[in-house]
C-alpha cells in the first residue's frame, strides 16, 4: 500500500499534510524519501515531529518535497520501497533501523538516515558511532542498554515475578540485541525467561495464548511488527492476565502496562537535524550517530487496575506520565 499523505498531530490538533511529490517539483526541490516501517496510526506522530522540525530549520513546503511510503510492518515492502526511492533519485532516505539493511542494499550512494536503531554498530549499519563511514548515519535509541532497565521496572510493579516471556522477532537485526540484553538481565535478576518468536501478524495470537498460565509477564520487543499490532497485543495480553513492558509510549497508549525508553518523536526531530546538515553539504560518513537525551517512564493505570496490580505511590510520582 502506498501512502503519500498522512495525518499528524501537532499541538493537540489534527493537521493533514499534502505530501504528494509532483513530477514538476521533483526536478526543482530536494526530495526526502521517508520509509515508514509500520503504519500512519503507529508512526504518524513521529513523522509529524520530523516534518515540523524540518520547517523550524527553514525547509518549508516551498523548499522541499517529502515522500512518505508505509511498509505496514511487512518486511518484504522494505526492498520495494527502497527501490522506488532509488528510482526517484531522492536526496535522502529516512527510516528506522529495521529497514536499513534493505535500503543499504538498494543504494550505496543516496544518504540514509535512521531515526531509530538499537545497536547500529553491532547490526553493521555503521563502522562506529563517532565516524559512521559510508552513506548511513542516524540516531541510536540504546534499546539494548535499556532492556534490562525495563525488566527491573516490570519486576518492581509485578510482585513475585519469577518467569516472563519475550514477544519479539529474532530475525530483526536492528532489535535482536535488545532481546539478548533482556535475557542477560533476566539471569542477573534471577528470573526465568522464554522466547515467543513471531514474524507475522497471524502468529501473535497463538503465541500469547500459549503463554497463559506459564509466565507472569510479557516483555514486548520494540519492532515494527509489534508496533503495528500493539492494540492486538494489548488486548490479548490483558485477556491472558499478563502485565506488559515495552519501549515506547505508543504501546502504553494502546493498553500495555508500562514503557521506558527514549522519546520517539524527539528522535525523529533529531533525524531532521541530520537531514538538514546533509542537504547543506555534510556527508553521512562524517556525521556521528547521535544518542537520545530524553527518556520517558509511562504507566497505564487503567491497565494496572484491570490486572489487579497496586502501583506504589512512589512509582506514580516517578513516572513521567500516567495514562488513565
Amino acid at each position: 500500500m502506498r501512502r503519500r499523505e498522512f495525518l499528524g498531530v501537532l499541538g493537540g490538533a489534527v493537521a493533514a499534510w499534502p505530501l504528494t511529490v509532483r513530477a514538476q517539483q521533483a526536478g526543482k526541490l530536494p526530495t526526502i524519501g521517508v520509509l515508514g516501517t509500520a503504519t500512519p496510526a503507529a508512526q504518524g506522530q513521529w513523522i509529524a515531529a520530523f516534518v515540523q522540525r524540518l520547517r523550524e530549520l527553514g525547509w518549508s513546503d516551498a523548499r522541499i518535497a517529502v515522500d512518505v511510503r508505509w511498509a505496514e510492518g511487512r518486511n518484504e515492502r522494505y526492498a520495494e520501497i527502497a527501490a522506488e526511492f532509488v528510482r526517484l533519485n531522492v536526496d535522502v532516505i529516512v527510516t528506522t533501523g529495521t529497514s536499513v539493511p534493505a535500503v543499504k542494499q538498494a543504494t550505496s550512494v543516496i544518504p540514509i538516515v535512521f531515526a531509530i536503531s538499537g545497536d547500529p554498530v553491532g547490526a553493521g549499519f555503521v563502522a562506529s558511532l563517532a565516524r559512521p563511514g559510508g552513506n548511513v548515519t542516524g540516531l541510536s535509541q540504546l534499546a539494548a542498554d535499556l532492556g534490562g532497565k525495563r525488566l527491573e521496572i516490570l519486576r518492581e510493579i509485578v510482585p513475585g515475578l519469577k518467569r516472563f516471556a519475550i514477544l519479539g522477532n529474532t530475525e530483526n537485526r536492528a532489535t535482536s540485541p535488545e532481546i539478548n540484553q533482556v535475557r542477560e538481565a533476566a539471569r542477573t535478576l534471577g528470573l526465568e525467561s522464554e522466547m515467543a518468536d513471531v514474524r507475522r501478524a497471524e502468529e501473535i495470537a497463538p503465541a500469547i495464548e500459549a503463554l497463559k498460565g506459564r509466565v507472569g509477564a510479557l516483555y514486548v520487543q520494540s519492532d515494527p511488527l509489534m508496533n503495528t499490532n500493539r492494540i492486538r497485543i494489548s488486548t490479548l495480553a490483558l485477556g491472558a492476565g499478563l502485565p506488559t513492558s515495552s519501549g515506547a509510549r505508543d504501546y502504553v497508549e494502546a493498553g500495555l502496562l508500562m514503557s521506558y525508553g527514549p522519546n520517539f518523536p524527539d528522535l525523529f526531530r533529531g533525524a531532521a537535524g541530520l537531514v538538514d546538515k546533509i542537504l547543506r553539504g555534510a556527508k553521512p560518513a562524517d556525521l556521528p550517530v547521535e544518542q537520545p537525551t530524553k527518556f520517558d517512564l509511562v504507566l497505564n493505570l487503567t491497565t494496572a487496575k484491570v490486572l489487579g496490580l497496586k502501583i506504589p505511590e512512589s512509582f506514580l510520582l516517578r513516572a513521567d506520565e500516567v495514562i488513565e
